[in-house]
């Protein structure tokens, strides 16, 4: 069956001189060249180099993009090295090559979502954590006041001491509202239809990217109840001025940022928790005897809460129940 159709199409091709058959005729008659002169035929483009896969996905420094997920354990090898070249790839547990989903791919921009996300937050709360022990507050009231009700200022809350002390301070329905708008974020986040590109960061998708809060109510079936005059990220719109190559920069600078700031706020923490840590030991951090792992203690009059309470102190976690 191969013979007979490799004969078949041998038989319809033209030969390279009927093809050129053509042209010569064409030459023979303008008078370009004469009839028995071949005409110089420009050889054919060289063939486009193949798509980049995982083993071949590099970045070129300077020319540095934030990879998708597709860009595997290769990209994110390419990335250690562009983020910083001096520690390169450093992966003690083994996470790089984690097996799950059976998807490279999806892990990696699970993992690289993860640390941008932890990053971001850590780098909020290294600033919160420093204007919170140095007793800067806003000057209105928190509740209360015009609203009616019991008055508390934000004022009070920062007198009740460190920046743990002043979270227990806090009444429950605010720390309801807090816990409640971040889920209401990361609900956002992790819904394609509100992203960019429509794709799940461990589904092709980009990882650290955060939907535009100012075009939530052009997506169908969207549960934001009135439109937002701000995005979350770059509510001013200054880095939409700015090159693709100063961007690829403060990809690399966030990175980094981040990295530090999630080793700089566990460090205030411990410092809070009696723990010896270099340099910041040395500064005046207030102590807590709380436990910042539980969102809620005994001064919460919240269903389960007092439950919680009382099986941290039989198990010995006396932190949730100090008050």
């Amino acid at each position: 069956m191969l013979s007979s159709l490799a004969a078949a199409v041998a038989f319809t091709a033209p030969s390279p001189a009927a093809r050129l058959a053509p042209q010569r005729a064409r030459i023979t008659m303008e008078g370009d060249a004469p009839a028995d002169e071949a005409p110089v035929v420009e050889a054919p483009p060289p063939p486009a180099p193949p798509a980049a896969t995982k083993a071949s996905y590099e970045y070129t420094k300077g020319d540095f993009a934030p990879p998708a997920a597709t860009a595997g354990v290769a990209g994110l090898k390419s990335l250690a090295f562009e983020s910083n070249p001096a520690l390169g790839y450093w992966n003690p547990l083994k996470l790089g090559e984690l097996e799950a989903w059976d998807d490279e791919d999806a892990v990696v921009g699970w993992l690289r979502h993860a640390e941008l996300k932890h990053g971001r937050v850590a780098m909020a709360g290294f600033v919160g954590f420093c204007v919170q022990s140095n007793g800067i507050s806003w000057p209105w009231p928190l509740q209360g006041g015009a609203f009616g009700g019991e008055t508390i200022q934000f004022a009070d809350i920062a007198a009740a001491g460190g920046p743990g002390d002043q979270w227990d301070a806090l009444p429950s329905s605010a720390k309801l509202q807090i816990i409640i708008f971040v889920g209401f974020l990361e609900s956002l986040g992790e819904d394609p239809r509100f992203l960019p590109d429509g794709k799940h960061y461990t589904r092709g998708g980009r990882p650290g990217t955060f939907p535009s809060l100012k075009k939530l109510n052009e997506v169908e079936g969207s549960y934001v109840p009135h439109p937002v005059p701000f995005d979350l990220f770059d509510p001013f719109g200054f880095q939409k001025r700015m090159s693709p190559e100063r961007k690829a920069k403060a990809l690399i600078a966030e990175l980094n940022n981040g990295r530090l700031a999630m080793v700089g706020l566990m460090g205030l923490l411990s410092v809070s928790k009696g723990l010896k840590v270099p340099v910041l030991d040395t500064f005046a951090i207030a102590p807590y005897k709380g436990e910042y792992m539980a969102p809620f203690s005994a001064t919460d009059t919240l269903p389960f809460v007092k439950d919680m309470v009382e099986a941290s102190s039989a198990w010995g976690w006396s932190g949730l129940g100090y008050h």
